[in-house]
């Protein structure tokens, strides 16, 4: 039985290279471009396969066409990433993000991605319907792609409530507002999207709290994970508040930091841990891929390192 599945509706190639500094109209020598895969569902996927191995905890569902889309293939299975892909008409996008050594500064392009046609959305769903059993969760993570309406994850939601899968969703805007009304398992916002959802400015952390409790006691989520960057993060449920401080490490880039804390939560709920050891791991993770550049991610033994540095949170 696979247990967690990732859906990526939107995966990229993430490109990463750096330069001296980045300036206008003129030709920038970069260093030799690094590739790897990119989307949120598949960073979580990618890092859940690192800090647990097992090919039975985790499946990456996504859909990718054209030649982007089979290196993006050819990455994962190097990665030994178990992995479904839907074939797209559509070619995969790229995206682009640039160190600027003399500042540290990293830069980030972002396409919108292909097109996803009504047959292409049903081939989908046919493919998550036809998991035997239904998985234990579900990671709904990243933005949609043109072409599938606001609504798609909240449909997926309500869909995977009905087979009894906890769902873990990542995302911001109106898609994320939508599938909250659904209901889902845990929601992991940034301080930029709770103070969306909540559409007032949250400008400490009383502010913060008060608004991930309403998610709750809403029952639009069980579980808020606020992350907030530099101050760490911040788990809401019912009968628990968990605050989770940051972890001092020299930052290469903060792409995918929070795909990796959401992966680590859900290795350790998987094995049953406490909430808080959760968290513990989730900080870990989020900490090692921020040594990393571009799309890296985390290295396990860094996330062992820091796991074993961290203090019962608070």
């Amino acid at each position: 039985m696979v247990e967690i599945v990732t859906l990526t509706l939107n995966p990229a190639v993430d490109v990463s290279t750096a330069v001296e500094r980045v300036v206008d109209t003129h030709k920038l020598r970069c260093e030799a471009a690094r590739r790897y895969p990119g989307g949120g569902g598949l960073n979580v996927a990618r890092v859940i396969q690192r800090l647990d191995g097992r090919e039975s905890s985790c499946l990456a569902v996504y859909l990718a066409g054209g030649s982007a889309g089979n290196l993006l293939e050819q990455m994962l299975t190097a990665e030994r990433v178990p992995g479904r892909r839907l074939r797209i008409a559509g070619e995969t996008r790229e995206s682009f993000s640039v160190t600027e050594r003399s500042t540290g500064r990293e830069f980030r392009f972002v396409l919108p991605g292909p097109h996803i046609s009504a047959d292409e959305w049903s081939a989908t769903l046919a493919l998550l319907d036809a998991l035997m059993p239904a998985p234990r969760y579900l990671v709904l993570s990243g933005s949609l792609p043109p072409g599938l309406p606001p609504k798609a994850y909240a449909d997926l939601a309500r869909w995977a409530n009905l087979r009894g899968t906890r769902v873990v969703l990542d995302t911001s805007g109106l898609p994320l507002a939508l599938a909250l009304d659904a209901g889902v398992y845990l929601v992991k916002p940034s301080l930029g999207e709770l103070a969306a959802l909540a559409e007032q400015p949250l400008a400490d952390e009383a502010a913060w709290l008060c608004a991930a409790r309403r998610l709750v006691e809403e029952r639009r989520a069980q579980i808020v994970a606020l992350t907030i960057g530099e101050r760490g993060a911040l788990l809401v449920t019912s009968d628990e508040t968990i605050r989770v401080p940051a972890l001092s490490v020299a930052v290469s880039s903060a792409t995918g930091a929070g795909d990796s804390f959401l992966a680590g939560l859900l290795v350790a709920l998987r094995r049953g841990e406490r909430l808080r050891d959760a968290a513990r791991l989730a900080q870990a993770a989020a900490s090692a891929t921020l040594l990393s550049s571009g799309t890296a991610l985390c290295d396990p033994d860094e996330v062992k390192r820091l796991y074993v540095s961290t203090q019962e949170v608070a």
